[in-house]
């Protein structure tokens, strides 16, 4: 691993931008000048929001505001990993249905956006009894 660094917030939508800065300010620091790197930075800026507001308006719906959600990023190599761990009940995303092409519905789309935005993408419940949200691509 080459660089790692992590971040805890209330489960609030508002510290979302201060969310976004802090991995703004990360990816700039060690991944921006490659080719593709402007686009790969938009892709998951945006899975991060995702899997952070689900976090908050799913995960955490019945718990405290004080209630934490931590993010660690980690850069490897060939890859960078950001994970996202919750305080809530634990669900088997496999289970969802994806919509159908064309049709709209309220919700239900954020994890087959995010499987698409991201190279791999794994939800699972932790020993800790919290749940953790991997989402991890390669380096252009």
């Amino acid at each position: 691993m080459l660089k790692l660094d992590r971040l805890i917030v209330k489960s609030e939508l508002d510290v979302l931008t201060q969310v976004q800065k802090w991995f703004e300010h990360f990816f700039h620091c060690h991944l921006w000048n490659r080719d593709g790197s402007e686009q790969q930075f938009y892709r998951l800026n945006l899975a991060l929001a995702e899997g952070f507001t689900n976090a908050v308006r799913h995960a955490h719906q019945d718990l405290p505001e004080e209630t934490t959600i931590e993010i660690e990023l980690a850069l490897w190599d060939k890859a960078i990993e950001i994970r996202i761990w919750d305080q809530g009940k634990p669900f088997n995303p496999d289970l969802l249905e994806e919509p159908e092409p064309g049709t709209l519905r309220e919700g239900g789309y954020g994890w087959f956006l995010l499987r698409r935005l991201a190279d791999h993408v794994v939800y699972k419940r932790c020993p800790d009894g919290r749940n953790c949200l991997l989402i991890s691509s390669r380096i252009i």
